[in-house]
């Protein structure tokens, strides 16, 4: 029996996943191959509208059956499947994967809206299949310690998180600027990342309120068809800790990225930084008072690791994680944003 000892749990995976990969662009082959070098599974087909994308994705599994739709991929003798397509497609083809018996893991948002993040949920629970979303900043190494002290208490009662994510460019697919087909804009493809990690770090309290504005081009978006590229929120929780969104594209703030995850208690805090406007490298410290303590620094290849962690859960199993509804409390947080915003 061909079995691959995991590097991060005791256990043992009795036969790679099998896997196939609907969506095969810049981050679909990303996390292909980061899934593939981690030997947890195989690629046993890929499907993607481009034949040059496809191209490129069969370097990486030259073996794997190339296809032309999500149809033909669940013809194939799968356990799962990685979606990176457009937003709106997301909910249906995670749910038509499952329904047929074929875990999901997707990028995000798993759904522009809590009812069709609701109906994924739903279909994972019935068909008891795995399902995961790509909320990537989790797997870092900094907010990793920073949720580990928070839990052991050693910020005491953390009343605030400031979480910010301000973009300097702007996504380069159209369909991002088509709410029909992305839901929103920045906040929905940056401020999810905020909301789902600031709910992580605390373990997903209770929201009590949730006051917001959106931006586009200066002015103030509210319920145009338009897609925001400036977006602020203020969240109350359960206890009355607050957590501030600030998110954009396009922000002319002399850098090509500001991403920062901030969390104040009565006995310290800690922080998440990127250095010197970078996507991929971070910082983290821990501050008592004036003095600083730095938890950990760059280098830290954490891109791929949610696609991996969910990979080596479907090759041990792989059936359904009830810790995926907490994506609906996530879910439920963007439709406030949203709906608040449309009303300012």
């Amino acid at each position: 029996m061909n079995q691959i000892v995991s590097q991060n749990t005791l256990s043992t995976i009795t036969r790679p996943a099998r896997l196939g990969f609907l969506g095969v662009g810049w981050i679909g082959r990303h996390r292909m191959e980061a899934i593939l070098n981690s030997g947890v599974a195989e690629a046993v087909a890929i499907a993607d509208a481009s034949p040059e994308t496809l191209g490129e994705a069969a370097k990486l599994a030259p073996s794997a059956n190339v296809v032309s739709s999500l149809d033909e991929l669940l013809q194939q003798d799968l356990d799962g499947i990685v979606i990176a397509t457009p937003s709106a497609q997301h909910a249906e083809q995670s749910i038509k994967a499952l329904e047929s018996g074929v875990a999901a893991f997707c990028q995000k948002p798993l759904g522009r809206t809590a009812q069709e993040v609701d109906a994924v949920i739903a279909a994972a629970r019935k068909a008891d299949r795995l399902l995961g979303v790509d909320l990537s900043y989790r797997q870092t190494k900094g907010m990793q310690q920073i949720r580990e002290l928070i839990r052991a208490g050693e910020l005491g009662k953390v009343f605030a998180a400031d979480v910010t994510f301000h973009n300097a460019y702007g996504p380069d697919k159209p369909w991002f600027y088509d709410k029909n087909l992305s839901g929103g804009g920045c906040v929905m493809d940056l401020g999810i990342h905020l909301i789902d990690l600031a709910l992580w770090a605390l373990d997903f309290p209770e929201i009590t309120s949730v006051s917001s504005n959106v931006i586009a081009g200066g002015e103030p978006l509210g319920s145009s068809d338009k897609v925001e590229d400036y977006g602020v929120a203020t969240l109350t929780l359960a206890g009355g800790t607050v957590i501030r969104l600030a998110c954009s594209w396009r922000l002319q703030a002399g850098c090509d990225a500001i991403i920062e995850a901030s969390f104040f208690g009565t006995d310290g805090g800690a922080a998440m930084r990127n250095v010197n406007g970078s996507f991929y490298d971070f910082t983290a410290e821990r501050f008592r008072g004036t003095s600083r303590e730095s938890l950990m620094e760059p280098p830290d290849d954490w891109g791929g690791r949610a696609a991996v962690a969910w990979a080596r859960q479907l090759a041990e199993g792989g059936r359904y994680d009830p810790e995926c509804e907490r994506l609906a409390d996530t879910a439920r947080a963007m439709d406030q944003v949203y709906s608040n915003a449309a009303r300012s």
